[in-house]
């Protein structure tokens, strides 16, 4: 996997670039992605002032989240000419993650691990829309994040 990790928040408790590369590696090997390809995507630690303004801009929703994918459109013959699957882009705000792993009484992080599986996801088409949609994308969250020895992140610790 080929990973442009951009780190625009500089902040201590921010995780390493080998983490998220094993995060996302982890997500993509679950799900059994083709590997006849390289994949590549790029995760960038924001602020909130940034993450706000691609929230508003791209989802009409204004505040800051804690987690942005967009997803990468390429023609099917330029696909094809390639030697690389490139997912796209997760965004990640780094004081959003911390305040609410804070919040949620669970590791800094376990909840950066869980939110970059989650973008992940989302670059892979899954979604949380509907009840169902929803139910089938935690439980894949559930069962990556146990193979890599975290805890349910939908589990409340009160």
């Amino acid at each position: 996997m080929i990973l442009n990790f951009q780190l625009a928040e500089n902040r201590s408790e921010v995780p390493t670039e080998e983490n998220f590369l094993g995060w996302a590696g982890a997500a993509l090997k679950h799900l059994e992605q083709d590997n006849s390809k390289e994949v590549s995507l790029c995760i960038r630690v924001v602020d909130e002032e940034e993450i706000s303004k691609l929230n508003q801009d791209y989802r009409n929703k204004s505040g800051s989240t804690n987690v942005l994918s967009f997803p990468q459109e390429i023609p099917e013959q330029i696909s094809a000419a390639i030697h690389e699957k490139a997912l796209g882009d997760i965004l990640l705000c780094a004081p959003v993650i911390e305040r609410e792993a804070e919040e949620q009484g669970k590791t800094s992080i376990a909840h950066w691990a869980h939110l970059t599986i989650h973008g992940v996801l989302h670059l892979l088409d899954y979604d949380h829309e509907t009840t169902a949609e929803a139910e089938q994308m935690e439980s894949l969250e559930i069962a990556i994040l146990n193979q890599l020895g975290f805890a349910n992140p939908y589990e409340t610790n009160s």
